[in-house]
């Protein structure tokens, strides 16, 4: 390939991966054009871009920005997803994935969280963390709950009273 081709190419994967932070490297070698195609629609589905890309180019198109450890020190080829709500719901999807018996020979190799790098037991570690939507919910039931029970405390005398003043008067 002509270095004009691969600057062009560069150029064009730096585009695609502007303002993304996090992201996973996966490994797709192995899995048949039935698994990939699942795997893309599934991917799709839940807002979630794949790639599969030359590591040197991705290093090239990378470099300066969040996501250049992802790819210090790979080789050969891989795919780099990102997208999703988060990198947490990233990370549960690409678990989920390899653990699923349908999609034999994919499997996670590195991510990038935050400029940092992370490792496939790391990834796996994400995976287990609460998403963005699942925090919200704890913190909204952390911030209604003493409230609800404030309230119940309040009503309940209350409605004990009433309850025997009715029950005299009738």
């Amino acid at each position: 390939m002509s270095k004009y081709v691969k600057n062009l190419l560069t150029d064009q994967l730096k585009q695609k991966l502007d303002g993304v932070d996090d992201a996973l490297v996966v490994d797709v070698v192995g899995m048949d054009a039935l698994a990939t195609t699942m795997m893309r629609r599934r991917f799709r589905e839940k807002n979630i871009s794949v790639m599969v890309i030359k590591n040197s180019m991705a290093q090239r198109a990378t470099e300066g920005t969040p996501l250049a450890p992802a790819f210090e020190g790979l080789e050969g080829s891989a795919a780099v997803v990102w997208g999703a709500e988060d990198v947490v719901t990233l990370a549960k999807e690409v678990v989920s994935l390899i653990d699923n018996q349908d999609f034999e020979g994919f499997r996670s190799i590195c991510g990038v969280m935050e400029g940092e790098r992370l490792s496939e037991d790391e990834v796996t570690a994400v995976s287990k963390w609460p998403s963005r939507s699942e925090m919200f919910s704890i913190l909204v039931g952390q911030i209604l709950g003493p409230g609800a029970t404030l309230a119940g405390q309040l009503i309940g005398p209350g409605g004990t009273l009433a309850g025997q003043i009715k029950k005299q008067s009738g």
